[in-house]
């Protein structure tokens, strides 16, 4: 049974005497590698039937049986994938894999075995004092480093260098290992070490990840020195990064395991239930929010369309990011407007989704072709159609033929965004079959304003986005915007027509 699995005891030893009569004795730790202890208790989540990455969606049949290959089979392993992909949320829940306390001999840099020690200063501190030599405990989130590699990385950083104020306190000569300054990578000992966009990383500081990987002995400022780390090592890349633009060099691209591609989400149902996770819409307020599943999946479709649309960078990706700010901004434009009504309800609409388009274009990179046309532009187009393909799902063979009647005879409806709910259902009302046929979104006779309101609205949006009728989009002007010269619009459409 792996120690994860364990009571850990009341009072932990904190001698090395004291851990070697205790249930950490030398038999069961002393020769268990950190890639060790996470494949026994991985093993035992998987006879259990417990659940493996919670939270994570998506990536059951995919990324994640692929992840526990890796570490059944002890690799070091990359994910590679575009950005918004949940690649570090992945590798930091490594952690929930570890042993709940791990101790190592109190005061060493490398947090070292207290039965292996492996830097001068353990095997100094052991020898001197023996079975009383501290120990200190490891919680699993102190046992997880990462690192953002950048151009600015230094092997300093990484590995190590001479102290040279350390040498000059213990008068030593300053070739001397107990001299030496550890890095990132010899602190992360008996760990997870974790390099997000690996690409970055100058060559020379690759070369020093592979020696340790493959050899554990590292130089520093030209001293050779022998480390055995205890590491599990993973990376994060852009696949473009990683192939391309031949960034990685060779010999570490060898000693990686497992590579693994991650992806977004393969269907609809996925990425809603992402964005409904993810998103700020439990929030404390005056007003109650409903985010109706139409909205979502509207939202959400924008992400998928975008992510096949020619006018934006498949290299750069759309992130998941994306369906989950523009939700929150719809979110607070509905609450906003709800305030101001003194409603109850804060609904989201489709003009709310309008008026989120910041959350839209900053999240885009644009080709040529979208460069020319405009961010804005592209990303209205984006919300028209995936209100169509949203319309199409809930509508397909639905009778709208008295509602599409009546705007060919001349009939017209303008929808300001801040016109409370009331007043919408009241003016809707007179759109024969409008209304009624907001049952097929799961609205009843009973629903709140807000909510049929907000139904109606889609509704009117749907068939324009067919082609069914028409809308107009016009710029109002406050009343003092109005005596000057040059009126000053309003964001952009705060009233629609339809007819």
């Amino acid at each position: 049974m792996p120690l994860s699995m364990r009571q850990p005891p009341g009072d932990l030893p904190h001698t090395l005497g004291a851990l070697r009569r205790s249930s950490f004795s030398e038999e069961k730790l002393g020769a268990r590698t950190v890639k060790d202890e996470l494949r026994a208790n991985l093993l035992c989540r998987l006879e259990r039937g417990a659940a493996l990455f919670p939270g994570v969606v998506g990536y059951d049949d995919t990324v994640i049986p692929q992840i526990v290959n890796a570490i059944l089979s002890r690799h070091n392993f990359i994910l590679l994938g575009l950005r918004g992909q949940a690649k570090t949320r992945l590798i930091r829940m490594l952690t929930t894999l570890m042993d709940p306390h791990l101790p190592y001999l109190a005061g060493t840099e490398t947090r070292d075995n207290p039965y292996r020690p492996i830097s001068p200063a353990g095997r100094a501190l052991v020898e001197e004092l023996g079975d009383e030599a501290p120990v200190a405990w490891l919680t699993p989130d102190q046992r997880y480093v990462e690192k953002l590699a950048t151009p600015d990385v230094t092997i300093a950083d990484m590995i190590g260098d001479i102290d040279p104020i350390k040498a000059a306190r213990r008068g030593q000569d300053i070739a001397d290992e107990l001299t030496m300054h550890y890095g990132l990578l010899p602190r992360a000992n008996r760990g997870v070490f974790a390099i997000n966009e690996l690409p970055d990383l100058a060559g020379k500081i690759q070369v020093g990840l592979f020696n340790i990987m493959q050899e554990g002995d590292i130089q520093i400022k030209g001293y050779p020195l022998r480390l055995p780390l205890d590491v599990l090592l993973v990376f994060t890349a852009n696949p473009e990064d990683y192939t391309a633009r031949g960034k990685i060099i060779t010999p570490l691209k060898d000693r990686i395991g497992s590579e693994i591609r991650t992806h977004y989400p393969l269907d609809l149902e996925d990425g809603v239930r992402i964005t409904r996770q993810e998103a700020w819409t439990q929030r404390a307020s005056p007003v109650v929010v409903t985010v109706p599943d139409y909205i979502a999946e509207v939202i959400e479709q924008i992400a998928f369309l975008a992510r096949e649309d020619k006018k934006i960078d498949k290299r750069s990706g759309v992130s998941q990011r994306l369906p989950i700010s523009v939700t929150e901004n719809a979110v607070s434009n509905a609450e906003r407007r709800a305030l101001k009504a003194g409603e109850d309800d804060a609904v989201p609409r489709v003009v709310d989704i309008y008026a989120a388009l910041p959350s839209i274009t900053g999240k885009i990179e644009l080709e040529y072709e979208g460069e020319l046309k405009g961010g804005d532009a592209v990303a209205r187009e984006l919300i028209r159609q995936a209100v169509g393909r949203t319309f199409t799902r809930y509508f397909d063979g639905v009778n709208l033929n008295l509602t599409v009647q009546w705007f060919d005879m001349g009939g017209s409806i303008q929808l300001d965004e801040s016109t409370p709910a009331s007043t919408m259902v009241a003016e809707m009302g007179a759109i024969p079959g409008l209304l009624e046929k907001t049952g097929v979104l799961g609205l009843g006779p009973n629903e709140s304003d807000a909510l049929r309101a907000s139904a109606a609205e889609f509704i009117l949006e749907g068939l324009h986005a067919h082609r069914r009728i028409s809308r107009s989009e016009h710029r109002v002007y406050s009343k003092e915007e109005k005596k000057r010269e040059e009126p000053r619009p309003r964001s952009d459409p705060s009233k629609r027509q339809f007819q």
